[in-house]
């Protein structure tokens, strides 16, 4: 992708790094991690959104779709960079190393926002100047994500549509009241925006310095209470009161009697196709600054969506509506070339997650832009031979491949609740005996003809469900994973992906004999 003829990576949210309290770090463990993956020829690193999340820990919820997560700042730096003193550290609430703590990490990043703001005032003028030049480039989204933030403390934690009117509909005279009554708490939270945009920023540099493209996530819908949509309001299903005309989620399956009811509003297509698709585009870019490619979740909704009724409690009685997938992509297409944004082949740098049912005019769209589709591997041995999961039924190279997601069980969990029928179907496309089952896996995905194959790291490590990073449908205990060691320990498990893939065309000696990467 992009250069390499196949490509291999591997997938780790960065709230799991270790080594700093109640939530991984953009610091020092996020720089090793780069490293490692450099060193062992590993060319990807894919992540999940770096927005902030729901409370509980969720980053497809967020309340704010262009911000990063404030959890995810490092102190360690901040004190190295004079922006916050030793004792500022140091006061900063405790949280656990083992797990994701999603009330200490907020509260971590409260009081890192106030240090912040404590010691602006004594920072050189350059970094003031740098900051407003900043400030004013990503006006767009920055703005009315830190009156959101502020606001909803004010607020209590309530969703926008229960705020006072004046503030809920954003009449003038209460948004400027705001400014002048809450300005250092505003800015306060844009200076934590900034930092965590620095240090995501020498990240960002330190991969592309080393060969590691990073692969984010979008998810396609923005969550009610957020700021995205209180301050567009007129391109999201709602009423006049803020509540909901219609709503999202996927119609009843095998897996699902009353279907999926996700709750956030759908798009007035109408009112994008009016404006450009502005909104959209500046979502998309944002994005894509941050990354070098971007999954785009819920790919199908493009082609068309699943639209409830805003008052329905399930998702079955819903109907398809078109969307204007092809016009949209079309014009970031145009943008992207403009920008000099292409991959090799005129390509989008996007990844369809094009899982579930699919239709032919999905798959038309997909294709129609060359995107390359998803494939896992847990999905592939249901006894049918023409299962599209199956490697020797991928059609094309245009794919990527996964072991599992951050939405499956780890691939030694699945292996575990397999019945003997189905592990024997397992043996047979493996060729043989199935000992350990995560690298067996890894190795088919390695072997197919995907440009791109990712293992979670979980299956690397060969852990079991204890590590499973997320079960849609359910609330507690996601999330929270963890690494439980130093990111110098992995170096034996990389180097053995490393190796794997090279054997299979992939990694830095692959790319070298070919002349990619």
């Amino acid at each position: 992708m992009s250069g390499d003829p196949r490509a291999c990576g591997v997938l780790l949210h960065p709230t799991a790094l270790p080594g700093s309290p109640a939530c991984g770090s953009f610091g020092a463990a996020a720089r090793d991690w780069i490293d490692l993956l450099a060193s062992e020829g590993v060319g990807v690193w894919q992540l999940l959104p770096l927005s902030p999340t729901d409370a509980t820990g969720s980053p497809y919820s967020s309340p704010s779709g262009s911000a990063l997560n404030p959890w995810l700042i490092d102190a360690d730096d901040l004190v190295a960079e004079g922006l916050i003193t030793p004792a500022d550290r140091d006061a900063l609430p405790a949280g656990p190393l083992d797990r994701l703590d999603p009330s200490a990490a907020a509260e971590r990043a409260a009081a890192i926002a106030v240090a912040l703001g404590r010691r602006w005032a004594d920072q050189p003028q350059q970094s003031q100047e740098a900051f407003a030049r900043w400030e004013q480039r990503q006006r767009y989204w920055l703005v009315d994500h830190c009156r959101f933030m502020v606001i909803r403390r004010l607020q209590a934690g309530r969703p926008w549509w229960e705020w006072p009117a004046p503030l809920a509909r954003r009449q003038p005279a209460a948004l400027r009241a705001l400014v002048e009554a809450q300005s250092r708490a505003l800015q306060e939270e844009a200076l934590l925006q900034w930092q965590l945009q620095c240090q995501w920023s020498r990240l960002q540099q330190r991969a592309h310095d080393q060969g590691v493209r990073l692969v984010g996530d979008l998810p396609f819908y923005v969550a009610h209470d957020s700021a995205d949509v209180w301050s567009h309001r007129r391109l999201f299903s709602l009423r006049s009161d803020g509540s909901l005309v219609e709503q999202s989620g996927v119609p009843p399956d095998y897996f699902a009697a009353t279907g999926q009811l996700w709750g956030t509003p759908v798009y007035r297509w109408w009112g994008h196709r009016l404006s450009g698709f502005a909104w959209w585009l500046q979502r998309l870019q944002r994005q894509l600054e941050l990354m070098d490619l971007l999954r785009l979740d819920h790919f199908r909704a493009l082609e068309a969506y699943w639209s409830v009724p805003g008052g329905d409690t399930t998702a079955e009685h819903g109907t398809w509506r078109p969307s204007p997938g092809r016009a949209l992509l079309h014009r970031l297409w145009s943008r992207c070339r403009r920008q000099n944004r292409l991959l090799a082949g005129d390509r989008l740098p996007l990844i369809a997650e094009d899982l579930g049912v699919i239709t032919p005019a999905v798959e038309a769209l997909r294709d129609r832009f060359e995107l390359p589709g998803m494939k896992i591997l847990q999905f592939a041995f249901d006894g049918n031979d023409d299962n599209a999961y199956l490697p020797a039924n991928y059609k094309g190279s245009r794919w990527v491949v996964y072991t599992g997601t951050h939405d499956n069980a780890t691939s030694l969990g699945w292996w575990r609740d397999l019945d003997d029928d189905a592990r024997g179907r397992v043996a047979a496309v493996v060729g043989g005996e199935v000992p350990a089952p995560s690298w067996q896996l890894l190795e088919l995905a390695l072997a197919s003809p995907a440009e791109l194959a990712v293992v979670p790291l979980q299956d690397l490590l060969e852990l079991g469900d204890e590590a499973r990073f997320n079960t849609p449908g359910t609330i507690d205990g996601n999330w929270s994973w963890r690494l439980a060691q130093p990111v110098a320990a992995l170096a034996g498990p990389l180097q053995g992906f490393g190796v794997m893939a090279a054997r299979y065309g992939r990694g830095r000696e692959a790319a070298a004999g070919t002349g990619g990467g």
